[in-house]
């Protein structure tokens, strides 16, 4: 994997050099059930001045998520971490590509501050992929855990990582820290990830999913893939067996959406009907909790899905 070395002032670069000279996809029209309202609540507007004030990235802006509007109205934003710059060049994704710049120490305790001050019951903590770092970043993770640990209590938290590839000790030190849930996305299945995730590997990522549960069968763990983008439907089944396979407790589905004509094409817009099927098929192979529509994203309702993961294991260990 090719690393790229940033030469140009941060304001004036491309945000995806890499895909600058590759031919555009134009967009096809959204459906109507892709549609959602612009933000602009007062209580959005708050948020967004607790992220500013603290000096936090949030993977919400970052990636252009369209649930925005809907949970910084709820106080509900996912922090993410170690920048702002990814070392990957994902073809799906709409984060900057590049050279990233040094840790930030007062990170944990800024995003701690932050965590107290909206109020949070559950918090989402996401980062870059940082291939720069020896251990990709997997202590600065362990400090953000602790520092919210130590002034929000009560709050749960859950962590969406990177894939530590090739990072030996890396996962171990995040469980360690004992997040609520682990959060790892497989984005999509094996075929597609020499075109839509080069610098990953699928059984890679489940082997990381499946040791989380080693080190720790008491935390969640959770997995996420994006549809449309050219899989076909036995894959996605094949994929939530070897999910099922981790131990996997919580699976997430949501349509993706192509950030500009430079990333990968949108191939089929999947149905609500389709996504409620899939949902159903889930559940049958034995997740815990499945949240499979349009708009779902990694931490869309994560604090309510939560409760549900709770609830449903405490049934399941009933039964």
């Amino acid at each position: 994997m090719a690393t790229l070395i940033d030469t140009v002032d941060a304001k004036t670069r491309l945000r995806h050099p890499e895909k600058a000279h590759r031919p555009s996809n134009p967009a096809p029209r959204k459906p109507q059930w892709i549609r959602v309202r612009a933000p602009g609540s007062p209580v959005f507007k708050e948020t967004q001045e607790i992220v500013r004030e603290h000096g936090l990235v949030t993977v919400c802006e970052e990636a252009g998520c369209p649930n925005i509007g809907e949970c910084w109205s709820k106080r509900h934003a996912t922090m993410m971490i170690m920048g702002d710059t990814c070392t990957r060049a994902c073809a799906f994704c709409n984060v900057r590509t590049g050279m990233p710049d040094a840790l930030d120490t007062q990170e944990p305790e800024n995003v701690a501050k932050a965590v107290e001050k909206l109020g949070l019951k559950h918090v989402v903590i996401t980062s870059v992929d940082r291939d720069d770092l020896d251990d990709g970043g997997a202590e600065h993770f362990a400090q953000v855990i602790r520092a919210i640990r130590g002034r929000s209590p009560e709050t749960t938290i859950e962590v969406l990582t990177p894939d530590f590839l090739r990072k030996d000790g890396a996962i171990e030190v995040v469980v360690k820290a004992r997040p609520d849930v682990f959060n790892h996305n497989l984005e999509t299945v094996p075929s597609l990830y020499l075109t839509v995730r080069p610098g990953a590997r699928y059984f890679h990522s489940l082997r990381l999913l499946q040791q989380v549960k080693e080190l720790d069968p008491t935390i969640f763990t959770k997995s996420g893939i994006m549809v449309g983008l050219g899989e076909e439907r036995n894959e996605v089944l094949q994929l939530m067996d070897d999910l099922r396979s981790a131990d996997v407790d919580f699976l997430t589905m949501g349509q993706y959406l192509q950030p500009t004509p430079k990333h990968h094409a949108v191939k089929a817009f999947v149905t609500p009907d389709e996504f409620k099927a899939y949902e159903t098929i889930a559940y049958a192979k034995g997740f815990l909790v499945v949240s499979a529509t349009p708009l779902t994203r990694s931490s869309y309702h994560a604090d309510e899905d939560f409760a549900r993961l709770r609830s449903a294991r405490e049934a399941r260990l009933g039964a």
